[in-house]
């Protein structure tokens, strides 16, 4: 398991995750800051959309790519992959969630986590 992370680490964490998500052009960024929510699972929710489900598998290994090459960081867990309509990427204190557009509507995890601090990140085009 890795190690907790200290709110510096884990901002860094995030940020790294959203360039890795920004290298393989993935759509309407949303960093979730869950640090003042008293029963958060994590630090962070970096959420983000792919059009297609070969772009959502895509967005989630440069994620994997890029954090383990600037952090050496590697994701604890990942879930979704087969089916590459939400790939939920668990670095302990930061989590990812790369959606097919469709899946993120469906679910709409800034919705249910209203409460917390909300950062919209720009494309980058």
């Amino acid at each position: 398991m890795s190690k907790q992370l200290n709110d510096n680490d884990s901002q860094r964490l995030c940020d790294t995750i959203v360039e890795g998500m920004q290298e393989n052009k993935a759509t309407d960024i949303v960093v979730l800051d869950l640090r003042e929510i008293e029963t958060a699972v994590c630090d962070f929710f970096v959420i983000c959309s792919g059009e297609s489900s070969t772009q959502v598998d895509g967005i989630s290994s440069s994620v994997e790519r890029h954090t383990r090459n600037i952090l050496s960081e590697k994701p604890w867990r990942i879930e979704g992959k087969n089916q590459s309509e939400w790939i939920l990427m668990d670095y302990i204190d930061v989590v990812a969630h790369v959606f097919y557009k469709d899946t993120r509507t469906f679910y709409d995890l800034e919705d249910l986590w209203a409460d917390a601090n909300r950062l919209d990140v720009p494309n980058l085009n």
